[in-house]
Parts: structure tokens; sequence; C-alpha cells
């Protein structure tokens, strides 16, 4: 019996069927540049002209702040608090974080990137547990890790590495060491390698999407209000990732890796549900 065979036979619930076609249009196509354009009304260009000569520098340090305050938090919390909604509240209090960050500029950045990064993971979180996560898992917890690389794309990625099978296939050997890592001793230590390499995984990605909001905020004119309305698009974006990520990982569990991979591949051909 070939592949094929076996995933024409799944039986998929017209609703799941339905879930995964969103979430691969959500997944496959998770570019914020466009929006941020539109928020701005100017091209980014415009942004960046504007910059001091080592604003890469400030953004990498930031990045690789925030996404460590992260990890500390996904190791030691994540699994802990509460399951309902708060997405509203997490876009609120991001887009405070940008009014602020607006205000004071590309130095603000280190003081509102790891704040800001830290309010997205706790919402990435409660999407997780509504579908279906059990955040007492570590793996479960580093998975919402893993959404701040698939929600950006790395400078050099090419076509073939911007997938998000892709993404989590690369992320894969870094996500598991990490994991086994803190399993075996209770706790993050900084500068471990396992730890090193997962944060380094995800800010390659990660920091391209920061790359873009310093750029957006940078525009002149955007000032406290822009900042807002761009952390809240920022915040948007991710969890929007965030949904796309744990529906498949929901219907995974439900259908079978292989199965969902298969489908996903396939969704441009199918016309009907299965």
């Amino acid at each position: 019996m070939g592949e094929m065979d076996h995933l024409d036979r799944v039986e998929w619930l017209p609703e799941d069927w339905e879930a995964l076609r969103r979430a691969r249009s959500v997944l496959e196509r998770p570019s914020l540049a466009v929006k941020l354009v539109d928020a701005v009304g100017m091209p980014l260009e415009r942004g960046l002209a504007v910059l001091p000569e080592r604003w890469g520098d400030l953004v990498q340090v930031a990045t690789q702040r925030a996404l460590q305050r992260a990890l500390d938090v996904a190791v030691d919390s994540l699994g802990t608090e509460s399951g309902f909604s708060r997405d509203r509240f997490h876009r609120f209090a991001v887009a405070a974080t940008g009014a602020g960050g607006g205000s004071f500029g590309l130095l603000g950045l280190a003081v509102e990137l790891p704040v800001s990064t830290t309010l997205m993971l706790r919402s990435i979180a409660d999407i997780a547990r509504r579908e279906g996560e059990d955040l007492g898992q570590l793996e479960a917890r580093l998975s919402c890790l893993e959404v701040f690389a698939l929600g950006g794309r790395a400078p050099r990625d090419d076509a073939a590495e911007t997938g998000y099978f892709a993404v989590r296939a690369f992320l894969a050997g870094a996500v598991s060491d990490a994991a086994r890592f803190v399993a075996q001793r209770g706790v993050v230590e900084r500068g471990a390698p396992a730890l090193v390499r997962l944060i380094a995984a995800v800010a390659g990605r990660f920091g391209a999407v920061v790359s873009e909001k310093v750029a957006a905020m940078a525009v002149p004119v955007v000032g406290a209000v822009g900042g807002a309305a761009i952390n809240s698009l920022f915040m948007s974006h991710f969890q929007k990732v965030a949904w796309g990520h744990f529906t498949v990982r929901r219907l995974e569990r439900r259908y079978g890796t292989e199965a969902v991979r298969g489908t996903y591949d396939r969704l441009d051909d199918i016309r009907t549900v299965h």
C-alpha cells in the first residue's frame, strides 16, 4: 500500500480539515512587513535611513536578551497559569510597551523588547492550552518558544527553508537537546551549549521580524502612538502564528503526524473534504 493510498483513507472531520486549511494559510504566509508598511504609511526603508549605523547590533543584543527571558519563563512558570483567554489583555499590554518604546526610540528597545516578548509568550501559551497542549510537559512549553521562529524569516532563507514543516525540522534538534538538558538539570543554566543553540536558532528568525518592527517604529512622525499600533500588530501576528502552529499539533495528535503532513502538503490540490 502506497503512502498516498494511506493518506486518502484518512477520514477527516470537516471542521478539522477546514482548521488545517486555515492554519496552512497563516503559517505559509506569516509576513509582518506588509502590515507594518500599511500601518506607517510609507516604506520601511524610510525608517532604516534614520537609524544609527550600529542599530543591527542593538537589535541583536535586545533579541538575545528577550529570548533568554522568554526561555526562563517557558521553563519556570508557563505550566502553572490558568488557561482562560487573555488575548485582548495581552494586545493592550504590548501596545502600552510599544508606546513607551516609540517615545524613547531605538534605545528603548533594550527595555521594551524583553517585556513585550514575555507578554507575547504568555499569550502564545494561552493559545496552546486552548488547542489542547499540556503545558505541564516541558516539550510543550518549549514549543511555545518555537512560535517566535515560525513567525519570522531569516535574511538568507530560500524558498525551501521557509515552509512551516521545514522550520520545525530545523528547530527539532535544538528543542530536543534543550528539553533533555533542562530535564536533567532542573534549571536553566545560561551559557549551557544546548540552551545557547536553541536561543540562537530562534533568534536568527525572530530577529528578522524585530528588525522590521524597529524600522517601522523609526519612521519619522511614528512616535508613541505609532509605536503602540506597531506593537499591537506585532502581537497579533504572533498570536495568529501560534494558533496555526498549535492547531497543526492538535490535529497531529488526532490523526497522526504523517497524515497531517501529507494533507497539509497537498492542500493546494485538494478541492473536497475527505
